[in-house]
């Protein structure tokens, strides 16, 4: 061996040693496994030990190989009219709330059809699938690809644009795997839930997310009741499947909040499958859906009108007034033969509580003519129940009842308005016939506590509180009496051909009161 070769095996044996030692100083500093004999006990003895978490992470593997067999993907020829028709419904023309679809496959280079693609999935073993009225609106042609990459055409047998889903069937000799419907009511803010379905063309993509909210109303349709998660959730998603851990759809995702138009940005939304069972049960059994109809015309409470009214404080400080007021009771509707009355207060509806009025529409709507609910209220401070036979939206007159009373004068100073009688001549410049009773507005002080409230010159006051009011005097009497019981002064007017209540507390600071009344008054559903 000549010196050169003997000098470079010492040098790479001396570079072993030196890298041992180097590993050796880092086992000793990092205390990992040489100890003198005896001391390990005493030297571990203070060694703080990572504790088995209470709660683990879920794993989802067993879930989602339980559940995506049934969960497809959704291939739609849309006509290039629907496409752009879409901007200016729900989720278009500059909404923050847009469709997590279509994910167009092709661009529109002409007016050929285009190509989209959205999700859904199976509910029975002989393929009916659920999935987005928008994903199949405009349609020539659908066709439906299972997991396993079998493609189906699909015929759609109903839609209902109002809550957004649309049911399919498609035909095949073997039984399909289907998952089933959830309930909806039962699911809490914090669990956990996942979503399956083709963002993007890709199939069968899983996200997982917690549920963020439930009854969230975007004001992008009547009957909005959405369960809002966190789950990512993109174009192409729309008609997939939520699922909880129980392996049960309790959501159809539908719509995002993206104010920019992109993906998501962690705000979805999924249509609750307590509404999806209703709709899809009678687009199984007629192609198309009917809504329960009560016949009140039903608004807000403000924070002043509630004490107007007597009602009890929120539990929560600073929470909004529970409940549904009364404005009007249309006339021979299911809630007149039940005996609702103007000024009450809808708590619950068969035995679920009452919100607001968007609340009790989607309540009403969601229960089948024919049927019979029971209705919680307030009438007089006193909590009273009645039984009420549901009618049928589509064939209900949307005629409210106006009725009310007349009168003039000149005592609502303290309140800021001047009142006038309702003479031939005011009912004809009004155009009021005569079964209109009560006082007119003929001046509002501006900035005074009526105009802060919103009270305008033309109103027509009909009750203050409870009591109906037919001339100027009676109308001062009873606002004297409102005042002496240290109560805001609570006024059902007619404007328009509409009634509805607007609080005034004479007490507000100028420029510090917001109108109790205006347009909250919704009878769709209701």
């Amino acid at each position: 061996m000549s010196a050169k070769s003997e000098t470079n095996v010492r040098n790479r044996g001396v570079g072993r040693i030196r890298t041992l030692a180097l590993l050796a100083g880092c086992a000793f500093s990092l205390g990992a496994s040489v100890w003198p004999a005896g001391q390990a006990q005493a030297d571990t003895a203070g060694m703080i030990k990572p504790a088995e978490p209470p709660h683990r992470i879920p794993d989802f593997v067993d879930l989602v190989h339980r559940v995506k067999p049934a969960v497809v993907s959704i291939t739609a020829m849309i006509r290039p009219e629907a496409v752009e028709a879409e901007g200016g419904g729900m989720g278009g023309g500059g909404s923050p709330f847009p469709f997590p679809f279509p994910f167009q496959m092709m661009p529109q280079t002409s007016r050929q059809p285009v190509e989209a693609r959205g999700s859904g999935f199976l509910i029975s073993p002989d393929g009916y699938v659920v999935t987005n009225n928008h994903v199949v609106k405009g349609a020539t042609k659908v066709t439906v690809t299972l997991d396993d990459g079998t493609t189906l055409p699909a015929k759609v047998v109903g839609r209902d644009s109002k809550t957004d889903l649309a049911l399919l069937k498609v035909t095949t000799t073997q039984k399909l795997p289907f998952i089933e419907l959830g309930e909806s009511d039962d699911v809490q803010p914090g669990e956990w839930v996942i979503a399956v379905g083709n963002p993007y063309g890709l199939g069968g993509t899983v996200t997982a997310g917690i549920v963020s909210a439930r009854g969230r109303d975007i004001n992008e349709g009547p009957y909005d009741n959405f369960i809002q998660v966190d789950a990512p959730i993109n174009r192409g998603n729309s008609g997939g499947p939520l699922f909880t851990q129980d392996g049960k759809v309790v959501g159809v995702n539908t719509a995002i909040l993206s104010p920019s138009g992109g993906g998501s940005i962690g705000i979805g939304f999924a249509i609750p499958s307590d509404t999806v069972r209703s709709v899809v049960d009678q687009l199984r059994r007629t192609g198309h859906v009917v809504r329960g109809y009560l016949g009140v015309n039903a608004q807000v409470i403000s924070p002043v009108m509630a004490r107007a009214l007597g009602l009890p404080a929120a539990k929560d400080a600073g929470a909004p007034p529970s409940g549904a007021l009364v404005a009007s009771v249309t006339a021979g509707s299911p809630a007149e033969k039940a005996g609702l009355k103007t000024g009450d207060v809808i708590t619950d509806f068969n035995g679920q509580k009452i919100a607001s009025p968007h609340d009790l529409a989607v309540r009403v709507a969601a229960i089948a003519p024919g049927k019979d609910a029971t209705l919680g209220y307030i009438r007089a401070d006193k909590p009273q129940t009645a039984t009420v036979h549901i009618g049928n939206l589509a064939t209900a007159s949307a005629a409210g009842d106006a009725g009310g009373a007349a009168g003039a004068a000149n005592a609502g100073e303290r309140l800021g308005v001047a009142l006038a009688a309702l003479t031939p001549d005011v009912r004809q410049q009004l155009g009021l016939g005569a079964d209109v009773h009560g006082v007119v507005v003929q001046g509002v002080e501006s900035g005074g506590p009526a105009d802060q409230a919103g009270i305008r010159s033309g109103d027509v006051i009909q009750a203050v509180g409870n009591q109906t009011v037919d001339n100027p005097r009676a109308t001062v009497t009873a606002v004297k009496a409102a005042l002496s019981a240290k109560r805001p002064v609570l006024l059902r007017i007619l404007r328009d051909g509409q009634s509805l209540f607007i609080a005034i507390s004479p007490d507000a600071p100028a420029g510090g009161a917001t109108p109790d009344g205006s347009g909250d008054g919704d009878d769709d559903g209701n």
